[in-house]
């Protein structure tokens, strides 16, 4: 299986990493969150899709910030949810 082309991916020339490893809404409301993911357009670190709240794709749909990196200890990975596209960095 060949990976998919993405602008969005082909994009980013630095990986914005997260601040603080926390999803800066379910901290707002006490949640918990699975894993993290760090918006490569504002930087905001959210909660993922296994996660009850959601808020990584819930942000990327509403604020059309297509490309997501995972915020996990030694994954190095961006996510297109425009495209359903990943890269390896």
């Amino acid at each position: 299986m060949r990976p998919k082309k993405c602008e969005h991916l082909d994009a980013i020339t630095e990986v914005k990493r997260a601040d603080k490893y926390e999803c800066a809404e379910c901290v707002k409301t006490g949640d918990r969150w699975v894993h993290l993911r760090t918006c490569q357009d504002c930087g905001i670190t959210l909660c993922c899709d296994s996660s009850p709240n959601k808020h990584a794709s819930k942000h990327a749909a509403s604020h059309n910030h297509y490309v997501i990196s995972s915020a996990e200890p030694n994954e190095n990975w961006l996510w297109c949810y425009e495209h359903k596209a990943i890269a390896k960095y």
